[in-house]
């Protein structure tokens, strides 16, 4: 494939069939339980912690969230809601004579702008989510199986960032680019890190430097950057426990099958068991690894602990 940031995908990719022996061949159904809920999570060791923590050199913590996203757009057509509840011209607490302001926050995380984790229970395959839970475990009031409580007390690892633009010397991929295997591993040579067991991968895309060029544009319409579906048996194999990118690590418009419109979603959630990061900033990161000569990083993500919950916006630390 040629390195040009500007290519789309590919005009052939796989059938149904071999999309589905993909999804069997990286399952890890069954490989911590069969009651296990939080998936390749099980990666992240107290001794991989202990080893992310020692990544620490100069302090530096860089936030890889984007703004909460409060004014529509083409990319944000349920904007997140921020309204004030009490101001300064009006902060005296009735009954209690101190004086404060407070807000309102109400989000629909998930879609294309709001940084946000997704649960094991967001994505079903043929009506199964991760581990073979049915996808009726999640019901109204939420869901019984595969909810966002697995991290409830945090996710702390060694994070590594491939910045794929940065590889392929161009400011930013366009809509529709797919990453190969190739361009991952040209990274990590060029960055001098190998993404290994239990890391929280991240992929850059550029994404918010084209935004900031042009604006924001509809994901469905002119599309995303994001991963190739060959990429899947090898993410299986570094063994990592999260994958996050500044879009949503989905090639959008992908050449898939209609089964597979999502194929990195549907293979890394559901047959893997792994937690995905979308719509992530990543340019300040990158900027901070290169100034530092390193791409590998402590990296921390909280989510909020709700019960039944499919996912949660986040703010994922990165502390070089």
């Amino acid at each position: 494939m040629a390195t040009t940031g500007t290519e789309t995908a590919p005009s052939t990719w796989y059938s149904d069939d071999e999309m589905q022996a993909m999804f069997e061949s990286v399952k890890n159904w069954g490989r911590w339980g069969d009651d296990d809920e939080a998936g390749a999570l099980n990666h992240i060791t107290a001794q991989h912690r202990r080893a992310a923590a020692s990544e620490v050199t100069a302090g530096e913590t860089v936030s890889c969230a984007r703004e909460l996203p409060v004014r529509p757009s083409v990319e944000n057509p349920n904007p997140a809601l921020h309204m004030m509840t009490r101001g300064g011209d009006d902060c005296m607490i009735p009954g209690l004579g101190m004086e404060s302001t407070a807000d309102f926050v109400g989000v629909a995380f998930h879609g294309m702008s709001t940084s946000h984790i997704d649960a094991l229970c967001h994505v079903f395959v043929d009506g199964m989510m991760y581990n073979g839970f049915a996808g009726t475990e999640v019901r109204s009031t939420g869901a019984n199986r595969g909810s966002i409580m697995c991290a409830g007390d945090g996710i702390v690892g060694r994070g590594v960032l491939l910045d794929i633009p940065r590889q392929r010397g161009v400011p930013h991929l366009e809509p529709g680019t797919a990453i190969t295997v190739a361009d991952l591993e040209a990274a990590e040579a060029a960055q001098a890190v190998t993404v290994g067991d239990g890391d929280i991968l991240l992929i850059g895309t550029g994404r918010d430097a084209r935004r900031a060029e042009g604006g924001p544009w509809h994901p469905f319409v002119e599309g995303l950057a994001g991963l190739h579906p060959e990429c899947i048996p090898w993410l299986h194999g570094r063994g990592i426990s999260v994958l996050g990118c500044d879009g949503v690590s989905d090639v959008l418009p992908g050449n898939n099958p209609p089964r597979w419109v999502m194929p990195i979603h549907q293979c890394t959630i559901v047959a893997m068991g792994v937690h995905l990061l979308d719509n992530l900033r990543l340019d300040r990161l990158a900027e901070a690894c290169a100034r530092a000569g390193r791409w590998s990083f402590l990296f921390t993500i909280a989510p909020l602990r709700v019960e039944g919950g499919t996912g949660s916006p986040v703010n994922p630390i990165a502390v070089l």
